[in-house]
């Protein structure tokens, strides 16, 4: 790139409330279109609002823990517009008085850290949703979201690459699942992203014209409009042509962008203060109440797992992408007493699990006792790691103790030491070929014969007993052949 990227994001994110931000519809997902709805969210004539109180708490856990400056006195306003989503014609919202200010979250970019402002949180209402037919050429409109709490947080201009503007989105994505203020489903709409981007020459201090990509509901989504449009912009100024300030829908499946309308400013929506609503008086005990039902976030648990229980960097990262996931490990390492063990164990089995089945680890399908105590077993050499495998598959999508299935699937080692020898001899007495590549110097041979000797028990013998008893059986053999 010939000109320097700058990049803003608008994260709108659903909070979890069990009913709406002004009614009390079921805030449901993938219900029946259009039966979450009543006169209030649809705005009908001679309703009023009442605002959610969790939604508020929601809200001010979220400011709280990106660091931000919860406001003392906010205000609702109407955002006077009309489009097929939202029937009233105006979206609940706010605007000079939003309910929180001033903060950041930090992210890692190329081993440096680097801290990216965040403008302003308000809270508002969602709008509904528009269902496009391609072969009747109209839309089907379903106003189910119509009213769910919505949460906009509006980061300053701090990203400089397409890069920066993911790892941004996603760290705030990993806030609010810690925070458990969103589900943060992007592929049900739940978290979603407007990329501001413009260009500048580098080392010029004003900004240039900048676009919106509107509605972007995954990571790599943002990380490639933003590529295109940097690029769709560089090649227009190169040319000599000037930027349009605009907004832009993105098509992630052909890579393109799109025109949608001009890019309204704030007086294009005739904002004023909503008059059917209070403003929101925030008291200090009570926000210091919000403020210590806050866990430990990501950052600060990927510090931790570092530097005091030993895990690698990058299995911290993984550790900690969602809440569900870290949970797990600090209740299963609590359990076993082996946090690299439980570490390994679920980058290795859990995580593969639930990435073959197509899951985003939210839903880890066992708990962190259960797998403790399936470790614990392994740890003391009660089972052996395959049937420790056997045992997790066992347990997996059930609230079962794998302590009584150990005997009930006959998962338990066997230490006959009859039945080792015997095995091993059996074993040596089959191999001619690897006893030949053995005496050799082969180192693999041993390896081999270990192999087949595991086997022949069942996988349910101890490894350290049948690796002794083998090399005892070849050290035998190889004084009997220097004797003759």
């Amino acid at each position: 790139m010939q000109h320097e990227i700058v990049i803003g994001l608008e994260i709108h994110a659903e909070l979890k409330t069990h009913s709406k931000v002004f009614c009390g519809c079921a805030n449901e997902y993938g219900a029946e279109p259009n039966t979450r709805t009543c006169p209030v969210c649809l705005g009908m004539p001679g309703t009023l609002p009442v605002l959610n109180r969790t939604a508020v708490e929601y809200a001010a856990k979220a400011g709280l823990a990106m660091h931000c400056t919860v406001s003392e006195f906010s205000k609702m306003d109407r955002k006077n517009y009309f489009y097929p989503d939202m029937c009233k014609a105006y979206q609940i919202s706010q605007y000079d008085l939003p309910f929180s200010r001033d903060g950041y979250v930090d992210i890692v970019v190329d081993g440096v850290s680097k801290r990216i402002g965040i403008e302003r949180i308000h809270l508002e209402e969602d709008a509904g949703k528009l269902n496009h037919d391609p072969y009747a050429q109209g839309s089907l409109v379903d106003y189910n979201r119509c009213g769910v709490p919505l949460i906009e947080i509006v980061s300053r201009p701090d990203m400089r690459s397409p890069e920066e503007a993911r790892l941004f989105l996603e760290a705030v994505k990993e806030i609010l699942e810690f925070a458990d203020v969103s589900d943060c489903r992007m592929q049900e709409g739940s978290l979603r992203a407007d990329v501001n981007l413009s260009l500048r020459p580098f080392g010029q201090a004003a900004y240039g014209t900048r676009t919106e990509m509107k509605n972007l509901n995954s990571l790599r989504a943002v990380q490639r409009a933003a590529i295109a449009e940097a690029e769709r912009q560089e090649k227009l100024i190169l040319a000599g042509k000037s930027i349009t300030q605009e907004t832009r829908r993105w098509d992630d499946n052909k890579g393109e962008s799109f025109s949608m309308r001009s890019k309204e400013e704030a007086m294009d929506y005739r904002y004023f203060p909503e008059p059917d609503l209070v403003p929101i008086a925030i008291d200090a005990a009570w926000l210091e109440r919000i403020r210590a039902t806050l866990c430990e976030l990501p950052q600060a648990r990927r510090v931790r797992y570092i530097e005091t229980l030993g895990i690698p960097a990058y299995d911290a990262g993984l550790l900690t992408g969602t809440r569900q996931i870290a949970d797990l490990f600090e209740e299963a390492a609590a359990v076993c007493g082996n946090p690299k063990m439980a570490s390994n164990w679920i980058m290795g089995e859990i995580l593969r699990r639930i990435n073959d089945a197509g899951g985003d680890g939210t839903e880890p399908g066992i708990s962190g006792t259960q797998l403790g105590a399936v470790l614990r077993l392994v740890e003391a050499g009660e089972i052996t790691q395959a049937s420790g495998k056997k045992l997790l598959e066992a347990v997996l999508g059930t609230d079962q103790d794998p302590l009584p299935l150990v005997d009930a699937l006959s998962l338990r080692i066997q230490r006959d030491e009859g039945a080792v020898t015997g095995a091993v001899a059996e074993v040596i007495g089959r191999n001619p070929q690897a006893i030949a590549d053995w005496r050799a110097g082969k180192g693999k041979a041993v390896g081999f014969l270990m192999g087949q000797a595991m086997g022949l028990l069942k996988g349910k013998a101890d490894p350290g007993q049948v690796k002794t008893a083998l090399e005892a059986a070849l050290a035998a053999l190889d004084e009997k052949g220097d004797a003759q």
